[in-house]
């Protein structure tokens, strides 16, 4: 029997019907997420990492210490990352208990294992004083927890399915699908650079050379998008929201690299840096997220350019 439009087929031929509670409840971990993000990124910013010097206690003790000072960012995110970590175990056994498709099952899996990772990598970075290339991991695996909600988001969406009729491309180098990819990759490499920045690993160059290099790829991917598919609308939208959030990521990194100079001399964290270093680096979640969104979009809507025959030989 052929599947009904409210049971639509992925690319496996496995029909679903969608779960609207299952989807709004995964946009509700992934916004947490990004809260956890931002709390991390506040705790770097007001130089609060050892703000409570052991782990998983809290100056010994588990019971829940005074909230002042550098203890409401650092202990403040221990508590939201606990609760996101909870939140995503919950997901995680309703799709393997509702969601048909394997992948999606094994992909909130993945995401169990990354918070639970993720979590670790917190504790050794208090355990061993903040050293700048396990902050730096913590800092990544963050960014790859959230894309992986991200994704669960985007698949257990109403209108997600693998079967859509595809848009040809003509045969281009490189593809737009790798395109999309090698943008992805930029970007996350860029995150990287630019966390090993913020825990003093690496000097500023390497970031701003990363962030021209970005912002390349993103103009060229956009270019190619709006030249040749203006008319996918699930491929032109993440597109126009990936220049947008590319341009006041740009701003943002300018302001803040702008602030830290003026405030190179203040005993403590400055408030207009703190406050602009941490939308820096919620923007660039942000601006990962939307390249990954990007990506599945072209997968899912562009098919890959047919390879040109080869010439026949002419005949005697």
């Amino acid at each position: 029997m052929a599947a009904s439009k409210d049971a639509p087929s992925d690319r496996r031929g496995e029909s679903r019907h969608h779960n609207w509670w299952l989807h709004g409840y995964a946009v509700f971990v992934t916004c947490a997420a990004f809260c956890l993000i931002i709390a991390g990124a506040l705790v770097t910013s007001n130089d609060a990492g050892l703000s409570v010097p052991d782990w998983p206690t809290s100056f010994g003790t588990f019971r829940m210490p005074r909230m002042v000072g550098g203890v409401l960012y650092e202990h403040g995110h221990r508590m939201i990352a606990a609760t996101v970590g909870l939140l995503t175990v919950i997901l995680a056994v309703w799709m393997w208990r509702k969601e048909p498709r394997r992948w999606a099952r094994w992909l909130a899996l993945g995401a169990v294992l990354a918070v639970i990772a993720q979590g670790i990598l917190g504790g050794i970075t208090v355990l061993f004083y903040l050293p700048a290339a396990i902050s730096t991991a913590h800092a990544t695996l963050a960014q790859t927890f959230f894309c992986i909600l991200i994704a669960l988001v985007l698949t257990t969406g109403r209108d997600w399915r693998w079967g859509e009729p595809q848009v040809e491309e003509d045969v281009t180098v490189p593809s737009l699908r790798l395109l999309a990819w090698a943008t992805t990759v930029a970007i996350y490499a860029q995150l990287i650079l630019g966390s090993l920045y913020r825990h003093q690993g690496l000097g500023v160059m390497p970031h701003i050379l990363g962030a021209v290099g970005v912002a390349g790829l993103v103009v060229w991917l956009s270019t190619r998008v709006f030249s040749h598919f203006l008319a996918v609308k699930s491929v032109t939208r993440p597109t126009a929201l990936l220049l947008g959030l590319v341009a006041l990521q740009v701003f943002l990194g300018i302001a803040a690299y702008i602030l830290r100079i003026e405030f190179r001399d203040a005993p403590q964290p400055m408030p207009p840096l703190v406050y602009v270093s941490t939308a820096h680096v919620g923007m660039g979640a942000l601006v990962l997220a939307t390249s990954v969104i990007l990506t599945l979009q072209i997968y899912r809507r562009v098919a890959a350019p047919r390879k040109l025959a080869a010439p026949q030989e002419i005949g005697a």
